[in-house]
């Protein structure tokens, strides 16, 4: 029974750290209708940034709140100059943003020199529930989880930014005859969905620790979830996130983690034939 109990502890932390990961994804493609492929090196950017807190002699939990920001501003930057170009061709978006996360993780990969680097948890030691011990760490990131997910669904559906973003995607030019810059719109939900990737980034590398292909997993299962939990709508990708999440954490427990990955995808591709709008489908928040 207590294996139980840690297993479901590993399966809801695991799975939260995918929403967290996929939930600046889905934000992009929902409300901007293209993928973006430089997700997962925005996540690894997150990461890197604690680090070099972590290094300078900073507490970790700095470098963990500065890292949305600075990734964040990265995002804005890489929108206005380059992702925009390609909103009228979603493939070469996906291209084109592959491309700037490929440049992102070699340049990181060159700075760290290829090596896997410990971060020190903020908050260490474990919570005890009878004979059951659980990371505190772990826990942290469940709440925050869920407080982003909060905090980004009020955002989005119950403010007057949420609204210019929503009127921008139904029908631009009658947002830009109402005085909304849908290009800004853009640049800041570009950047928003960035920074959520950095603040993941920063609060799994004391789990997974910093190396250069630390993004690309979660890129991968972020996309995957997307598809699964349907786009166009703030609960596809989090109802997406929440199934493949669990299903890639539940699943190395009954089986070989190879395996287990193989068949989360195997999986995946025959719900998206039989439903190809995904869990939840819809336009909007």
């Amino acid at each position: 029974m207590d294996s139980l109990f840690i297993a479901l502890f590993e399966i809801l932390s695991f799975g939260a750290i995918v929403v967290l990961v996929v939930l600046g994804l889905g934000i992009i493609a929902s409300m901007m209708g293209i993928f973006n492929f430089a997700q997962g090196e925005f996540v690894l950017l997150g990461a890197y940034v604690t680090y070099l807190a972590h290094t300078a002699g900073l507490p970790v939990w700095l470098g963990m709140v500065a890292a949305p920001f600075a990734v964040g501003a990265l995002g804005f930057v890489l929108e206005r100059l380059v992702v925009r170009r390609f909103y009228a061709a979603p493939i070469v978006a996906m291209l084109g943003t592959y491309a700037l996360g490929l440049i992102i993780r070699e340049v990181v990969r060159g700075l760290i020199g290829g090596l896997y680097i410990s971060v020190p948890e903020p908050v260490g030691g474990s919570l005890t529930l009878g004979a059951l011990h659980f990371s505190t760490w772990r826990c942290v990131i469940i709440v925050i989880t869920a407080l982003v997910m909060a905090g980004s669904y009020a955002l989005l559906a119950h403010t007057s930014f949420g609204l210019r973003i929503r009127a921008s995607l139904e029908n631009p030019a009658l947002a830009r005859a109402s005085g909304i810059s849908t290009p800004m719109i853009y640049s800041a939900t570009f950047a928003f969905g960035a920074a959520l990737a950095g603040l993941a980034g920063a609060l799994i590398v004391p789990v997974f620790s910093l190396f250069a292909d630390l993004g690309i997993r979660f890129l991968i299962q972020g996309f995957v979830a997307v598809m699964v939990g349907g786009i166009g709508s703030f609960a596809g990708p989090v109802a997406g996130a929440g199934l493949i999440g669990t299903l890639s954490a539940a699943l190395p427990w009954v089986m070989s983690p190879v395996v287990a990955d193989v068949l989360v995808f195997v999986l995946a591709i025959i719900f998206i034939k039989f439903r190809p709008q995904g869990l939840v489908s819809g336009r909007g928040v």
